[in-house]
């Protein structure tokens, strides 16, 4: 095993973790400004977008499910499933699961506006440069899942 491939000590850790948590909020706020831009011709807000991804990816969930997803509270995700179903976006249907906690799942319409989003960003994504590796974004995922794991006490409000 190389010098590269051993595990850093705490401090060094602690230290090269901060460049990554100092790239991670500039990145975040250029692609949540990027997506707005792309969303304004389909009528969608940020949080509808994620809404509309969730259910995509994962099929149908209950709004506490997706809160917990998203790191996010039970609360906004309430508003932003609201305005999906004002849209006619998504629809509550029941969950055998849990009476009182419906299950929700995207409508045909939800369903096609959500798969032209990542369509349209599939293919911004694509111009991505570096000549990254598979190897590289596996890496890249893994550390950005230890910070999120890392920071699972904390108060979603």
């Amino acid at each position: 095993m190389t010098d590269i491939d051993a595990p850093l000590p705490p401090d060094k850790l602690g230290r090269r973790l901060t460049e990554v948590y100092d790239l991670v909020g500039p990145l975040y706020r250029r692609a949540q400004r990027s997506v707005e831009q792309g969303l304004d011709n389909d009528g969608l807000s940020v949080g509808v977008r994620a809404v509309l991804t969730l259910l995509h990816r994962n099929g149908p969930m209950t709004v506490p499910q997706m809160g917990r997803a998203q790191a996010i509270s039970r609360q906004f995700v309430q508003r932003m499933v609201n305005d999906a179903a004002a849209q006619g976006l998504v629809e509550a249907v029941p969950n055998p699961a849990h009476r009182r906690s419906s299950l929700i799942r995207p409508t045909e319409k939800g369903s096609a506006v959500i798969s032209a989003v990542l369509e349209r960003e599939h293919l911004l994504l694509r111009k991505v440069g570096g000549g990254l590796t598979d190897a590289e974004v596996t890496s890249c995922l893994r550390v950005l899942g230890e910070l999120l794991t890392a920071l699972d006490h904390v108060d979603l409000g």
